[in-house]
């Protein structure tokens, strides 16, 4: 008998491991189900379209079901969503979402990448019309169609991806205003690196920002169109348009009721070859919990990279090879109008909840040679660890180039560095690229002075 492969859910996690697969084994029948209209597509770069810097949207559309027939020959089946799973017969129920229809396929090695969704707040109102998420290609199209005809956004929450719909609405001639329950933007960044953001957003941008406010209920007109925000502080504030960006959550409801193990974070727990609790079992992606890097503890950071490699690991694991997933660092970068935010590992806040008995230090400096055209100065955070000495995280913000110094942090944590260690690497120098001491080094140095 053929042995089959049969991956839940599309988009990143599920068609990184039928391709990796693939590659593996040749002769292994590989099936996807997916609910979506569509296999594989750049959820990241929804809003960059929505602001209308990318055109046309077929480009967000890495693959489809014929390029996975004919250049992997994996059998897609978009709008089929598997209802249940039986480990004990290793059989999952699908159903046709298109016509109703339910039919049952058998797997050798089952892959559940069944990704997360938009988290929805059971409040007044919140089905009113022109109150999206942007969670899949389908929001971005119905979002975009929307923005044509709106005057005044309301965007709630300010994390990575609300913060992107404020610049996409903003450059698109919106009036924008944040509402916020946490009493500053950003608030995975501790309030020292975030306030210059919001600074930034509110001087030099004028946008408006209701912080320390939770949503109470959305008001509509007459034809069920939002008409207002309200939150529970009395602020009511106009709206034709309203993005929900409140966080997401793991998709682990099939998972959970074929009885898989569900990890302490919510999202489904796996070692690091990525198999869960039940045998021949796997899932990757957004649904899936991982380690950290720092604390060694169990996290659940849903990010396209993070679905990528672990869709890599499974599928190396599940064709016989031998493939482990380390774990990650919840590294991160965003772009907010000129501002470019971006960091590694552990933030101050994290710091202390874990207990660890550490030392920050702050400073902004300039990304290149101060005589060299286009320079513009980034603020670097780093904290480490008093006793070891050991970096544990940092934040990296400003107008300049922030991003790369984010990635030389992400390395030194990744490889266990010491504030000493990162004080002596050997960074490139040039002009157009680095000041003569790089940003990231006079930073070390400053937290060594700490450290003495």
């Amino acid at each position: 008998m053929q042995e089959h492969l049969i991956i839940i859910g599309g988009v990143a996690a599920g068609p990184k491991a039928a391709a990796k697969a693939r590659k593996e084994n040749p002769d292994l029948k590989i099936t996807i189900y997916t609910d979506g209209y569509h296999i594989s597509y750049s959820s990241c770069s929804l809003p960059y379209y929505i602001e209308g810097l990318i055109n046309n949207p077929g480009e967000l559309l890495v693959r489809s079901p014929e390029t996975f027939k004919t250049k992997y020959n994996v059998n897609v089946r978009i709008r089929h969503r598997v209802v249940r799973i039986s480990p004990e017969s290793k059989k999952v129920e699908i159903e046709n979402l298109e016509t109703g229809e339910k039919f049952e396929d058998e797997y050798t090695k089952l892959l559940i990448a069944t990704g997360a969704r938009a988290f929805i707040p059971d409040i007044e109102g919140i089905h009113l019309n022109n109150v999206f998420t942007l969670r899949s290609y389908i929001d971005a199209l119905k979002i975009k169609e929307q923005m044509s005809k709106a005057k005044k956004a309301v965007i709630v929450g300010a994390g990575y991806i609300g913060l992107e719909m404020v610049e996409a609405l903003y450059n698109s001639g919106l009036d924008v205003t944040i509402v916020e329950l946490a009493c500053q933007i950003l608030p995975i960044l501790d309030s020292d690196t975030a306030t210059q953001i919001q600074k930034y957003l509110f001087e030099e941008k004028n946008i408006k920002m209701v912080t320390c406010n939770k949503l109470k209920r959305l008001i509509g007109d007459e034809n069920d169109n939002i008409k207002q925000v309200e939150t529970d502080q009395g602020e009511v504030i106009d709206a034709d348009i309203v993005i929900l960006s409140i966080g997401v959550r793991p998709n682990i409801d099939l998972a959970a009721s074929a009885g898989i193990e569900i990890g302490e974070t919510g999202a489904i727990k796996v070692n690091d070859r990525m198999q869960t609790s039940i045998p021949d079992i796997y899932a990757a992606g957004d649904c899936a919990e991982q380690t950290h890097l720092i604390t060694g503890k169990p996290v659940w950071v849903p990010l396209g990279s993070t679905a990528n490699k672990q869709g890599r690991v499974a599928a190396i694991n599940i064709t016989g090879g031998e493939a482990g997933f380390k774990g990650v660092l919840a590294s991160h970068v965003s772009k907010i109008f000129d501002y470019t935010n971006a960091g590694s590992g552990l933030s101050e806040k994290e710091a202390k909840k874990h207990g660890y008995d550490y030392e920050t230090v702050i400073i902004t400096h300039r990304d290149k040679s101060g005589h060299y055209p286009g320079v513009e100065n980034i603020t670097i955070k780093l904290i480490a660890d008093k006793s070891t000495r050991k970096l544990l995280g940092g934040q990296v913000i400003g107008k300049g180039d922030a991003d790369k110094r984010a990635n030389i942090i992400a390395t030194a944590l990744t490889a266990g560095m010491t504030i000493d260690d990162i004080s002596d690497i050997d960074i490139t120098y040039s002009p157009p690229y680095s000041p003569v001491i790089d940003p990231v080094i006079v930073a070390a140095e400053a937290l060594q002075d700490k450290l003495k």
